[in-house]
């Protein structure tokens, strides 16, 4: 008879990161979004890209930096409750392959959309904030950081 332990279960949240074909699936699914942006006749393509970008980073910004906790029962017995998902990625472990590729992906589209924007003051300035958005909160430092108390519990 084989006994487990409760730890032997993995996280969901954090596990779904490291399965084969995430990441090619993960670009994909951005590739789709600019696509469909671009798609839209009153969109011109600098337009299509500053939206990627912000979408992608907004969107980036609620799935890993606000929603907290695990929505399955793993055997933490509740350690994970008040972390958000990217605290979650890799038990916590920073520099991992997961975490330098979900950081470097906005990068990379900010250097696209500052060049098919050709470096326009306006798109460059909201696609800089969409940066900070994007990059910021995963910043080391920033592990198990709550500005001014928010999103604490």
């Amino acid at each position: 008879m084989q006994v487990m332990s409760a730890t032997a279960i993995t996280n969901p949240n954090a596990s779904w990161l490291n399965t084969r074909g995430m990441w090619l699936g993960y670009l994909t699914s951005v590739a789709i979004l600019h696509f469909i942006l671009l798609s839209v006749p009153l969109f011109s393509t600098a337009m299509a890209w500053t939206l990627t970008h912000v979408v992608h980073n907004v969107g980036m910004y609620i799935m890993f930096h606000h929603m907290k906790g695990t929505p399955y029962p793993t055997g933490d017995q509740g350690d994970v409750r008040r972390l958000t998902n990217w605290e979650q990625i890799d038990n916590g472990h920073q520099y991992t392959p997961t975490r330098i590729f979900l950081t470097s992906v906005p990068i990379f589209l900010f250097f696209l959309a500052s060049f098919y924007t050709f470096h326009d003051r306006a798109h460059v300035t909201v696609n800089l904030i969409a940066l900070a958005v994007g990059v910021i909160p995963k910043f080391p430092a920033l592990h198990k950081f709550r500005l001014y108390g928010i999103n604490r519990y």
